[in-house]
């Protein structure tokens, strides 16, 4: 067994990929194949992928989808729909208004804004299961996977990573980490990730976390920002108000089994306050999470208390 490893800058972001096995290098390029694929299937910038082409359809006809893609819009329209939910992938139009993270980024007005969240009603995102079938009821509507897309599509490499037989691995596709098998670099097995301190440049790490054979994904509001009229705007934005979430949080990790998992609860949570985060966190059994509020204080749920090295003091749980 050998261990290799190939960096890819792909969906906008950089990729790492870790492998142990006896041929590293061909399971690490039929890897990078297939993150070809799914951003040409899941994007939601690139005018011909395949979500694209739903959106564009929007008020017009349905289009029958790869299943993959199928799958992962009624994964997300259900969350969508859950009480209390922050995600909603029918909020795209918002997205591609305000396009924070881009070069052309801007403030749209209020009016505009409220035109818009007029149409990302996720109850008018159609789905057929017998034709495999995506319609969007009225023009102009448009899904967004941001929220999902890399969980699930890390999902997919873990499951090609071990139907090809690779002992471990690790799967970074920016903020979205995911592990199996065991460390070779601890004796314990465990892998060590570091969780960003979101008030420091990158590498600046406010605790490490021990995980094994699962994913951590990490959500935050100081990466992609937009400087405009004195003030800053991140690029969560609340789907009830259609302008960025108001939160004491401005980073959340959620530790589960499967990477997509870790992407919703992010979204879900995103925008509620510390306590509530944290206590949704501690009454669930399929994840846990670990949040940093403005104030720089870390809090853990339950479940991560024992493998949570903090790198600097910090106020402990509430």
């Amino acid at each position: 067994m050998e261990q290799k490893k190939a960096t890819v800058r792909l969906m906008g972001t950089i990729i790492d990929l870790l492998v142990t096995h006896t041929r590293p290098d061909a399971i690490l390029e039929g890897a990078i194949q297939r993150l070809r694929t799914y951003e040409q299937r899941f994007n939601a910038n690139d005018p011909k992928s395949e979500l694209m082409q739903i959106n564009h359809l929007a008020g017009k006809a349905p289009l029958a989808v790869h299943p993959d893609l199928f799958h992962l819009i009624k994964v997300g329209k259900c969350h969508s729909l859950a009480p209390n939910s922050r995600l909603n992938i029918g909020i795209g139009p918002l997205v591609q208004t305000w396009r924070i993270g881009f070069g052309d980024a801007k403030i749209p007005d209020a009016e505009e804004i409220q035109q818009l969240l007029e149409i990302t009603d996720p109850n008018k995102i159609l789905l057929s299961e017998k034709d495999q079938t995506v319609f969007l009821q009225e023009v102009g509507m448009a899904i967004d996977l941001g929220a999902l897309a890399k969980g699930y599509i890390a999902d997919l490499l873990t499951a090609y990573f071990k139907e090809a037989g690779v002992a471990s691995a690790l799967i970074n596709l920016g903020g979205n980490v995911v592990v199996f098998g065991p460390s070779q670099n601890h004796e314990d097995s465990y892998w060590r990730i570091g969780i960003q301190n979101p008030l420091l440049p990158r590498a600046h790490y406010s605790a490490v976390l021990k995980i094994q054979n699962q994913s951590a994904v990490t959500s935050g509001v100081y990466e992609r920002q937009l400087e405009a009229q004195g003030k800053h705007y991140h690029h969560i934005l609340d789907p009830q108000t259609g302008y960025p979430a108001e939160t004491d949080v401005i980073s959340l990790t959620v530790v589960a089994d499967d990477s997509v998992d870790g992407e919703i609860w992010t979204t879900r949570l995103f925008g509620q306050p510390a306590d509530v985060i944290l206590a949704a966190l501690d009454h669930s059994e399929a994840i846990d999470g670990i949040l940093i509020t403005k104030d720089g204080s870390l809090f853990c749920s339950k479940g991560l208390e024992n493998r949570l090295q903090r790198k600097q003091l910090s106020q402990s749980r509430v």
